[in-house]
């Protein structure tokens, strides 16, 4: 259990009571809670017991691994509330929340495609990181794909924070400042993109219902 540590500035500080009193089962259980969709600070704690592994209170290593394996379980646990009560869920109350069968079917559309590379990509994302597995669960995707995918997300993510953490110390917080001050920068540049894909997505489209209408009328007038 690691001396209490008085210095953590920032963000970070808020987390400092419970991992001086817990140490390494705290990085397991918030992290763990977070992942199957309760808010918590979990890359927080897995940051700040970093930066006490830098300093000798916790071992760098077995932060990551418990990291890794509480997020790994807490999505799983998240992937089976969506798989066995997320569809009743939202049948019943969903379009108090705008979510429709419908679109729940768009979701499940969408995740057969591209559901690997947004379980990778949601252990970054602030929000997406807590509902990932429950969303995967909801949308029926494979649990053996959302398992290993969810896999090389959390190994990413647990290796990249506890690494920087753990070589830049307290000076993570300045790293993390910074990036929040051009975080809306990056949001409107990948809404952007993701609006131009869809735009030229949606063009090719009508071009090929085009080109099938034409195929069409031009079968039949032959």
């Amino acid at each position: 259990m690691p001396v209490p540590m008085d210095d953590l500035p920032g963000f970070l500080h808020g987390v400092a009571p419970i991992l001086d009193r817990w140490g390494y089962l705290a990085v397991g259980a918030v992290i763990g809670v977070e992942s199957f969709g309760v808010p918590a600070p979990g890359q927080t704690i897995m940051m700040a017991a970093a930066v006490y592994a830098g300093t000798g209170r916790l071992n760098v290593f077995a932060v990551g691994v418990i990291a890794f394996a509480a997020a790994v379980l807490g999505d799983n646990i998240g992937y089976w509330i969506g798989k066995r009560g997320g569809r009743k869920a939202v049948n019943r109350f969903g379009k108090y929340i705008l979510i429709t069968p419908k679109r729940l079917e768009k979701a499940e559309q969408f995740f057969a495609k591209r559901g690997s590379k947004v379980v990778v990509v949601a252990r970054f994302v602030e929000g997406l990181r807590q509902l990932n597995g429950v969303i995967a669960g909801l949308t029926n995707m494979p649990w053996r794909k959302f398992m290993l995918y969810n896999a090389i997300g959390a190994a990413l993510w647990c290796g990249w924070w506890t690494t920087v953490s753990y070589l830049l110390g307290t000076r993570i917080v300045e790293v993390v400042d910074h990036m929040h001050r051009y975080k809306w920068l990056a949001i409107a540049a990948v809404g952007i993109a993701v609006a131009a894909y869809a735009g030229l997505h949606m063009r090719h489209i009508r071009s090929r219902r085009a080109r099938a209408a034409v195929e069409r009328e031009e079968s039949r007038v032959g």
